[in-house]
């Protein structure tokens, strides 16, 4: 069992949907960065639902620190976060407690954890676990800010529309920093929340595609073979709910190519080595060229539908039909963006320690 993540900067998170609180310990921080509790909340407030796009499960997410940071700044001791539930109903569980959900981890949960697991919500499997993942993660992202580096991600698809892909990646950037719904193009935006409110009305889901990119990492972070970029990065993403595939660059995109219109050629300019394309999304050999880091992640529709499906009762050994009401988003995607941005920070201030060492955030070596 491992519910940990990182090398150097290590991310552990606890807690149930449905239990008292969720939380994160983040371990080897250097001392030094500065915290900043109204960004936390900011990041934690774009990874609720908001509108009528998602679950009317409301929670406050007034979290408290409870260590590592001391006047404004962490102390270099492990930090920790911890956010209260409050808006549980815990009672829309009870009836399915035995039914496997499509699409839920309840099944794979029962033949783990033997009818021990807390089934409520979800319990550890949930999605409100990303929610220490925001509160940990707006920690790094600003660490990475300090240094130049910027992360931002949009819905580049949903529900079968599309946004436009990344142009100016610092204007893109600064831009999706001010939407609590992460599309570029506003009538893209319109479009895509008129297909959520539809499957919302017949009581389905919709899901869809987030992309992502990082400016202003240094070329030589990382390690060929095991830990690559792109392997410590799909590790993580995938490791969010309903993300279900991880592209890097064009990808599969490019996948009936040639060699000679996927390279990326060289080039000087201003007296700094770019690529001029940048179809391998930054990443050569496990290892950072300089170039923006790119990729999509694959978003799948909430599984928890209001349609009746074909499901079994594994306790009794039966096939029977469900039917899941109370309270579901009818696509997480528009939440996710913001747990996709934490989770690479978390993952590029692990990779950054390890090549430059513990005080590279903290500015110690400056």
């Amino acid at each position: 069992m491992n519910n940990s993540f990182g090398r150097n900067v290590v991310i552990t998170l606890f807690g149930e949907s449905h239990g008292s609180a969720v939380g994160a310990v983040l371990d080897g921080l250097a001392p030094g960065i500065p915290v900043d509790e109204s960004v936390i909340a900011a990041q934690l407030d774009l990874r609720r639902p908001f509108e009528d796009l998602g679950s009317s499960r409301r929670e406050a997410d007034r979290f408290t620190i409870v260590s590592g940071v001391f006047q404004g700044k962490t102390t270099g001791s492990p930090l920790c976060v911890l956010i209260p539930n409050g808006d549980v109903q815990s009672g829309d569980y009870e009836e399915l407690r035995h039914l496997a959900r499509p699409g839920h981890a309840d099944y794979a949960a029962q033949c783990k954890y033997h009818g021990f697991q807390d089934y409520r919500g979800g319990g550890h499997f949930s999605g409100r676990l990303t929610a220490p993942i925001v509160a940990a993660g707006s920690i790094a992202l600003a660490a990475l800010k300090a240094r130049g580096i910027t992360i931002g991600t949009h819905l580049l698809r949903c529900g079968g529309v599309s946004d436009r892909r990344f142009d100016d990646l610092q204007a893109d950037i600064a831009a999706l920093s001010e939407k609590r719904f992460a599309v570029l193009d506003s009538a893209a935006a319109e479009a895509m929340k008129e297909s959520i409110r539809q499957a919302a009305a017949e009581g389905d889901s919709v899901g869809g595609v987030l992309e992502t990119a990082v400016t202003g990492l240094p070329a030589g972070v990382g390690e060929p073979w095991f830990d690559t970029v792109e392997g410590l990065l799909s590790h993580a993403l995938f490791s969010i709910p309903a993300v279900k595939g991880v592209q890097f660059g064009a990808g599969f995109d490019m996948a009936d190519t040639t060699g000679s219109r996927f390279n990326d050629c060289f080039a000087v300019e201003n007296g700094q080595i770019v690529t001029r394309t940048n179809h391998n999304g930054g990443v050569n050999g496990g290892i950072t060229n300089g170039m923006p880091v790119l990729f999509h992640c694959m978003v799948k529709p909430t599984p928890s539908i209001r349609k009746i499906q074909q499901t079994v009762d594994y306790d009794r050994l039966e096939n029977t039909d469900i039917q899941i009401n109370g309270r579901h988003d009818p696509a997480v995607i528009p939440r996710a963006r913001v747990v996709v941005d934490s989770v690479t920070a978390l993952v590029l201030c692990d990779l950054l320690t390890g090549r430059f060492g513990t005080d590279y955030l903290g500015g110690g070596d400056r």
